[in-house]
């Protein structure tokens, strides 16, 4: 079966770590099976380009022209120690993670501009790197729904700190209803 060539670029960046990749790499198989003129870029680092080729992604993803995997280096703490220090990890990928991508959009524009960037919602600095570069940026949740909802409630929550402590909030009638 003959390859359509892409007329359009997506390059979606999840956050390193298992249960934002394999969403992200749903949403990216989905996008293609959608639109033959689409191709997608999934940005990985190094070590999780690894993980997935041992855990054989690679060959389950659709055409390497429409869905490929690229690699930024390893600037962050490893996948097998990052729960030893998981604020540092946090940390890492907000300080160190950005540049690395950037970098590699400016190369992907050489070869196809990117006409859109998905971007992990907890990857702040992507809505900049691509208004840097004009690029519209998506954001994908990748959290369930229902943690999504009780953040958007928080406002709701009875307060913690008040006069009943800890000990009142389970007690609290409100606590038994959600919304």
């Amino acid at each position: 079966m003959a390859t359509v060539a892409a007329s359009r670029h997506v390059v979606a960046v999840p956050y390193p770590g298992r249960g934002h990749i394999n969403p992200m790499l749903v949403v990216c198989r989905q996008l293609a099976a959608a639109d033959t003129a689409l191709a997608v870029t999934v940005v990985v680092t190094e070590e999780w380009h690894e993980l997935l080729a041992a855990a054989g992604v690679p060959a389950t993803l659709p055409d390497p022209e429409r869905v490929r995997l690229a690699t930024i280096p390893n600037v962050i703490p490893s996948e097998r120690g990052r729960g030893a220090d998981h604020a540092g990890f946090i940390e890492a990928v907000a300080a160190k993670m950005g540049e690395p991508v950037e970098r590699l959009l400016d190369r992907l524009a050489l070869e196809r501009r990117p006409d859109a960037i998905l971007a992990d919602t907890y990857l702040t600095w992507g809505v900049a790197a691509g208004a840097a570069r004009g690029i519209p940026v998506c954001s994908l949740w990748t959290t369930p729904a229902t943690f999504f909802l009780a953040l958007y409630h928080m406002d709701r929550w009875p307060p913690v700190d008040g006069p009943e402590g800890e000990e009142g909030l389970a007690a609290s009638p409100s606590s038994s209803s959600c919304c």
